[in-house]
């Protein structure tokens, strides 16, 4: 019995070392990939203005070449905005419904 709860232990002792192993490599994996996750978002906080008025010019652009193209993009935004606004609703919901219970 007392050999059953040695190795028991002794177990528990070495899956927590490589829980801690695993989370400080974790931790290390993480700070090296923040900087490739921020620039992209720095770039568009700084070049707002002229992101925007690219787009703009895109789809002016659009507009005279290929209407039904443009109307296309709009029906698309449309039901996605339109999907994601009922996947909210139902979110909210069921939570709603959780708290009753």
């Amino acid at each position: 019995m007392e050999l059953n709860i040695d190795f028991f232990i002794n177990k528990i002792k070495n899956l927590e070392d490589t829980i801690y192993k695993l989370q400080e490599e974790n931790a290390l994996l993480k700070n090296k990939l923040e900087p490739y996750l921020n620039s992209t978002h720095k770039y568009y906080e700084k070049n707002k203005e002229v992101i925007f008025k690219k787009a703009t010019e895109r789809l002016k652009k659009l507009s005279i070449e290929n209407p039904e193209k443009l109307k296309e993009y709009r029906r698309t935004a449309y039901l996605n905005r339109k999907k994601k606004l009922e996947k909210e609703k139902n979110n909210s919901k069921d939570f709603i419904s959780d708290k009753d219970e």
